[in-house]
């Protein structure tokens, strides 16, 4: 009887935000049960969460320019004024990836969202829910753009039901698909949980995330909202590299907290407020939680699109 290979993986998730790294959990715990050895691309934040799952695995680092939201909301000016270091830094993680390939006998590389990490020297995939990108400009040429990345990985994997309209509508479902694509349902680190109610539950639950600057102005409008509220509520920080607690009043704030207690707060409370990310939809839907008030990132189309998508309309 042939013994099944033990593949070397390689698991690289964006470091935007948490979200990319909440929902390469179940993936990275996938190939671990298929027995092969993983091995993770990530810093700051998504680190820190990763390594408090998994924290036997190997760790190294892909340097990648700081990405900030504009306070004003205008994405397309402020990427077009840093398209070239953006463009700079996906060049420099693709040579580097190729480096690691021949150093450390990669035999997969599981890429989510980070366009420079695919290779003919392995087999490589994307992990991707935005099919389609929306964008107010140059629609048509970022998806050209983005269509020609995604075909140069050996497939694409997308954290969505086949059927339309799923949880990413449009985004996951466009007329124009890449090669080698194919649906492997939503992506969530609490699928198939089964979450009972906590004893002392919080009115609010907030739901902090996302690049700065728009990350802090979205916290203060939420805590001020909040303390003048005067209902028991906490904040959801998503700073897993800084866990640290503090109480305003019935407000409680909260840096980080584990997949137990996170998912009690959230099935407990009457109402959530959170940006209106796909990792965050998935998480919330895989809990059965549906009394959330999404608010996007201003200026960002997919979140935008998303909270319409899912509402309540705001």
């Amino acid at each position: 009887m042939n013994t099944p290979k033990i593949e070397r993986v390689l698991v690289a998730p964006l470091h935007w935000g948490l979200g990319h790294a909440a929902r390469c959990i179940p993936l990275i715990q996938q190939q671990l049960d298929l027995g092969h050895e993983v091995m993770v691309a990530a810093s700051g934040g998504p680190l820190a969460l990763l390594q408090e799952h998994f924290p036997a695995l190997r760790f190294v680092a892909f340097p990648f320019k700081t990405i900030t939201y504009p306070a004003d909301g205008n994405m397309v000016r402020h990427f077009t004024w840093h398209g070239l270091g953006l463009m700079a830094s996906i060049w420099k993680e693709h040579q580097k990836l190729q480096r690691l390939i021949r150093s450390e006998s990669i035999d997969l590389v599981i890429s989510d969202s980070r366009f420079g990490l695919w290779s003919r020297h392995c087999r490589c995939v994307f992990v991707s829910h935005q099919i389609k990108i929306m964008s107010p400009r140059f629609e048509g040429l970022i998806n050209r753009l983005n269509h020609w990345v995604m075909n140069q990985y050996d497939e694409v994997w997308i954290p969505d039901h086949a059927e339309s309209p799923g949880l990413a509508g449009d985004l996951s479902h466009p007329d124009n698909m890449p090669k080698h694509y194919r649906y492997i349902g939503p992506l969530s680190r609490f699928d198939g949980k089964v979450v009972p109610k906590g004893a002392d539950p919080m009115k609010v639950v907030a739901a902090i995330s996302g690049p700065e600057p728009q990350r802090s102005i979205f916290e203060a409008e939420v805590a001020r909202r909040l303390i003048e509220s005067g209902e028991r509520a906490l904040i959801l920080e998503g700073k897993p590299d800084e866990p640290k607690e503090s109480q305003i009043d019935q407000l409680k704030v909260v840096h980080h907290m584990g997949d137990k207690r996170l998912a009690e707060a959230l099935v407990s409370a009457d109402l959530i407020i959170a940006r209106s990310g796909y990792s965050t939809i998935m998480d919330l839907d895989a809990l059965g939680v549906n009394n959330v008030e999404y608010h996007p990132t201003p200026g960002q189309t997919e979140q935008e699109y998303l909270a319409r998508l899912h509402g309540p309309k705001l």
